[in-house]
């Protein structure tokens, strides 16, 4: 069970953070310039806890924004409406779970690459190798390390990130 006490303070966490590091418009300012913020990174995770461990630890990347879906389903929807730069899904969620979720992404839109990192606890020896072969560009088993998923992230967003002019 999900100490409320513990919930509140991280979400109050992250509401502090982001009004300190944001511009009130949704930009950022940044040598003189104001630079839009370029990427977004949606959070599919039915746990809050998880959802915002992570989000923390993903905010220490510059020009990243995040977005959480509880459920795959409801992180379809969102994905129908506002493209994200990528994308951290649990496997095991109601409504749809995160294998259809890739499935889904990969067939809709192969030419708009979109980096998939997977989380998950689930105990099949085969998942990761199954994840794999649906799409996603990593695995992590639970519990994880979020240092090591936003620094898996900031390579993932870099390698697909367009040549600078």
């Amino acid at each position: 069970m999900e100490n409320p006490h513990h919930l509140g303070y991280l979400r109050i966490t992250i509401r502090v953070y982001k009004r300190l590091t944001s511009h009130p418009t949704g930009f950022r300012e940044g040598f003189g310039k104001i630079e839009e913020m370029a990427r977004t990174v949606l959070i599919v995770e039915d746990s809050d806890t998880s959802a915002d461990t992570l989000e923390i630890a993903l905010l220490s990347l510059p020009d990243v924004s995040v977005s959480h879906a509880r459920t795959g389903r409801k992180a379809w929807q969102l994905l129908q409406r506002q493209p994200v730069s990528a994308i951290i899904t649990d496997l095991h969620m109601p409504q749809m779970d995160g294998f259809e979720l890739i499935e889904r992404v990969r067939a809709t839109a192969p030419e708009a690459y979109v980096p998939i990192i997977v989380l998950s606890g689930d105990s099949d020896p085969d998942t990761p190798l199954r994840v794999r072969q649906l799409g996603a560009d990593a695995y992590f088993a639970k519990p994880y390390s979020p240092a090591a998923v936003r620094d898996t992230l900031e390579r993932l967003l870099h390698e697909n990130s367009p040549p600078s002019s």
